[in-house]
């Protein structure tokens, strides 16, 4: 805990941000930075709950308020020992993560829940500055090696977990950076790619070695990693989007949210983009129909193009603002969410559903053919005489993934799917193959990173196991720190 009346001193205080007209203009994190005396601050308001549910709602497991603590005591050394203990990558999770620990946080029932994502990503970002974070090399190897194929949130945890564990670990990447969803499918407005970088940086020096435009089932056969390596583990996204079937589907202008924001990632890191093959925002008037996440990046992204208007659709029904009685604490509450992006220029639409994408006479895209809809309880009927037209240059799909590429990889290595053409697991993360595990969302299906980086913990603690009978390495929950020392 922090300070005993902590939370009934200090009001929950976040950090100021630049102004729309300032953010806009480039793609650079614009957070600005909060004092070292308001961090302990806001860490003093965590309180000695009895049952800190954060732990509960937090997909690592992190020990919050153990760390809070240290920071409220000016233990920052010991704080981010606590938290890197159960986190390999908190400078992404402080950054990105919707805190789903700060929604079980006691603390919520009647008030702000405490700053708990701002204390992590201060603590990370301290530890950088004070060259507390170093190489993890092993204390010894053993002659095994793990293949990674993936080099997303989960490969990148269960690569750093199992060379800390002694094994020599090589992560394939099919593309021509390492990052994953954090690289390419992230603005870095929200996550800076030099964050990735240095953490990259930091893996190869602990020993791990890194194989880009290594397209595994493709460039590099199966068989060789079969050959190679003593086990695989499968860490690549849920890459396949769901699509939206209506009519005028193949007009010019309608394109998956994340070509979208990846080809973006790749223009602000310096890659040349072919005209022809260009798809940006300027001048045009942008629907990005889904309304999570990934579509409010492409409203950002959009507004830093100059857009000349964003709207963001949503099929299902507006929710509450604050608390939804569906939802109760400690539960993940199902309320409307407003972005950074949202506020820099958007119009939301809630129950609305596409009917047709309008072309001109050359094949462009040139407005959508829409329809209201009403919804009771779970069922919904299109409203009679709602049915309209929205001009529309830019239509982006930002409604899911259904699965990963089974194509290549997955069809060659022959591992089973479960209903829903995910890697089929059983207890331990093991695939139907000997040898072959799989973690993230090619196993779970599309998901937080947070919870990415915890599976690929997990995954790697299993194969710790499989290859050496037992494993040091520390399972979710159960942290190798003793608070106790402190």
């Amino acid at each position: 805990m922090g300070k005993p009346t902590g939370f009934l001193e200090y009001n929950r205080q976040l950090p100021e941000v630049k102004p729309v007209k300032d953010r806009v203009i480039d793609y650079k994190e614009f957070v600005k930075p909060f004092s070292k005396i308001n961090v302990e601050k806001q860490a003093a308001r965590c309180m000695d709950c009895g049952i800190p549910f954060c732990h509960s709602g937090c997909p690592l497991g992190n020990n919050i308020p153990d760390f809070n603590d240290m920071v409220y005591k000016e233990n920052w050394r010991a704080a981010y020992d606590i938290l890197i203990s159960t986190n390999n990558f908190p400078e992404f999770t402080g950054r990105i993560c919707p805190a789903p620990c700060e929604s079980s946080c006691v603390l919520s029932i009647n008030k702000e829940a405490t700053a708990i994502e701002l204390i992590e990503k201060n603590i990370i970002e301290r530890a950088f500055k004070e060259g507390w974070v170093k190489p993890s090399i092993p204390v010894r190897r053993t002659n095994k090696k793990v293949a990674v194929v993936g080099a997303g949130p989960a490969g990148l945890a269960a690569a750093s977990q199992l060379n800390f564990a002694g094994y020599f670990v090589t992560v394939f990447e099919r593309h021509d950076r390492v990052g994953g969803l954090l690289r390419y499918g992230i603005p870095d407005f929200k996550l800076d790619k030099g964050i990735i970088d240095r953490r990259i940086k930091l893996m190869e020096d602990s020993g791990i070695e890194f194989r880009t435009n290594a397209n595994v089932g493709v460039d590099i056969k199966v068989a060789e990693l079969k050959n190679n390596f003593d086990v695989i583990l499968l860490t690549g996204g849920s890459t396949i989007p769901r699509d939206l079937q209506a009519k005028g589907r193949e007009a010019d202008g309608v394109h998956f949210a994340m070509d979208f924001l990846m080809q973006n990632n790749k223009r602000v890191a310096g890659d040349q983009i072919a005209k022809k093959d260009e798809l940006h925002a300027k001048g045009k008037h942008v629907i990005v129909i889904g309304g999570g996440d990934t579509g409010s990046d492409c409203v950002g992204t959009s507004n830093r193009h100059g857009a000349k208007s964003i709207t963001q659709f949503e099929f299902l029904p507006e929710p509450p603002e604050n608390k939804n009685p569906a939802t109760p604490w400690p539960n993940w509450p199902g309320i409307k969410r407003t972005s950074s992006s949202h506020l820099e220029g958007c119009e939301r639409i809630w129950s609305i559903t596409t009917k047709e994408f309008i072309k001109d006479e050359k094949g462009k895209l040139k407005a959508l053919k829409v329809a209201d809809v009403k919804w009771e309880g779970r069922n919904f009927e299109e409203v009679k005489g709602s049915e309209r037209e929205i001009p529309c240059d830019l239509a982006l799909l930002a409604i899911g993934f259904i699965h990963p590429q089974h194509e290549g990889m997955i069809n060659d290595l022959g591992v089973e799917k479960d209903e829903r053409g995910n890697v089929k697991t059983v207890k331990g993360y093991k695939t139907s193959e000997e040898n072959i595990f799989a973690a993230g969302d090619m196993r779970r299906g599309q998901s937080l990173v947070v919870h990415a980086i915890s599976e690929g913990r997990e995954a790697a603690r299993e194969i710790d196991i499989h290859l050496s009978g037992s494993s040091a390495l520390d399972s979710k929950n159960h942290s190798l720190i003793n608070i106790t020392n402190y």
